[in-house]
């Protein structure tokens, strides 16, 4: 790709061609079915953003022992791609384009969610609670995954994306970010293995790298992306060895092919991330830090990441609350202020389905002027 700095510019992607330089990233609102089944609630949300350029769907767990809280998606058994059908189609007939992030959860579970005992490189249990439909719970502590284990999770990764496949997406986000099971696998306090998962950056990065390297083999690694979070802390991390760990971890994936990395709350200043462009043959994601969302923070915020190499820029609390985004920064239009972030997971359309388009306000959305909330400061 070129590096125009204009985030509405138009780019090719792999098979597909982009109106526009702006991702719609994952994120988890806790709106599907008990069993992790999409809702036709689901599919109005995201026909809502099919302006987007690319969008990628929230986590999908590729099995049951994968799952982190209640009610998040799944991609595991007919019903599921049934349902991801129906927000795919919709998003279609909508003018728009899905990959659909996999997640397991490692660690980040609880037996009163799934039914089983999270699994984890090592029996290292999530400091504080996790949240289930029982409350918030303690974490417990996960069992350690065996070699047969790791095989049959690298399986379940792979025959998932042949699902979202069938379930109509463009392709599949493997998720090694924010302190995820693959992630946990990449951080030296959560992988404390001595065997060829552990150890060294170059055990560490096995698990990630047979993940990405099963499902490209699945599905082509044109269809593949892979989300990374270098020194994110989120959920109990810490990597310790962050400028060594990702330079191997992108040398491992270079060779296999997949058409993007997606760099979590990306800094352009930051040594890591320089390294990360520098070293990556094709399409870089990137997702901003937003302190303030605003039209002018926003544009700021995504013309700096591509002028700093960038080729696309992933949102996530612009598009919650603006389905519309793309016209409104093409027009410099105000936009939405996310509303109480608890809306973001409570269900129903609440916070989800009911942000109003322009030409739906009367008198024009307000525009969030100050810092944002921490604790809201999702993608």
């Amino acid at each position: 790709m070129t590096q125009p700095t204009d985030l509405l510019a138009p780019a090719e992607f792999g098979r597909l061609s982009l109106p526009n330089r702006l991702v719609m990233a994952p994120m988890t609102r806790n709106r599907a079915a008990a069993d992790g089944t999409p809702t036709p609630l689901m599919a109005e949300y995201y026909a809502q953003r099919a302006t987007a350029g690319l969008i990628v769907a929230e986590a999908a767990t590729p099995n049951a022992v994968g799952q982190t809280y209640p009610d998040i998606t799944a991609l595991h058994t007919p019903s599921h791609v049934a349902g991801w059908r129906q927000v795919t189609d919709a998003v279609r007939d909508a003018g728009g384009r899905m990959f659909l992030q996999l997640q397991h959860g490692g660690r980040i579970g609880h037996p009163a969610t799934s039914g089983h005992t999270p699994l984890a490189p090592s029996p290292v249990p999530l400091p504080g609670t996790v949240f289930t439909a029982e409350g918030h719970q303690p974490g417990v502590v996960p069992r350690e995954m065996t070699a047969d284990d790791i095989r049959a999770t690298v399986a379940d990764f792979a025959a998932a994306a042949r699902r979202a496949l069938d379930a109509g997406f463009e392709g599949v986000e493997v998720h090694s970010a924010n302190g995820y099971l693959l992630h946990q696998f990449l951080a030296g306090n959560t992988n404390r293995r001595t065997d060829a998962y552990g150890g060294p950056a170059a055990g560490r990065i096995r698990f990630t790298v047979e993940v990405v390297e099963a499902v490209a083999a699945e599905i082509g690694a044109e269809r593949v992306g892979v989300r990374i979070s270098p020194g994110l802390t989120v959920n109990g991390i810490e990597e310790g060895d962050t400028e060594d760990l990702y330079p191997a971890l992108v040398a491992a994936l270079r060779p296999l092919g997949p058409a993007y990395l997606h760099v979590v709350y990306a800094d352009p200043d930051s040594p890591v991330f320089r390294r990360i462009r520098a070293d990556w043959p094709g399409t870089l994601i990137a997702n901003p830090v937003l302190n303030e969302l605003t039209t002018d923070a926003v544009r700021r915020a995504g013309e700096r990441l591509l002028a700093a190499g960038a080729d696309l820029v992933a949102l996530g609390r612009p598009f919650l609350a603006n389905p519309d985004l793309v016209a409104r920064l093409r027009l410099g239009a105000p936009l939405n202020p996310v509303r109480d972030r608890y809306l973001m997971y409570v269900g129903g359309p609440d916070g989800y389905t009911d942000y109003p388009t322009l030409s739906e306000s009367e008198s024009g959305p307000a525009s969030s002027s100050g810092p944002a909330s921490s604790a809201s400061m999702v993608a």
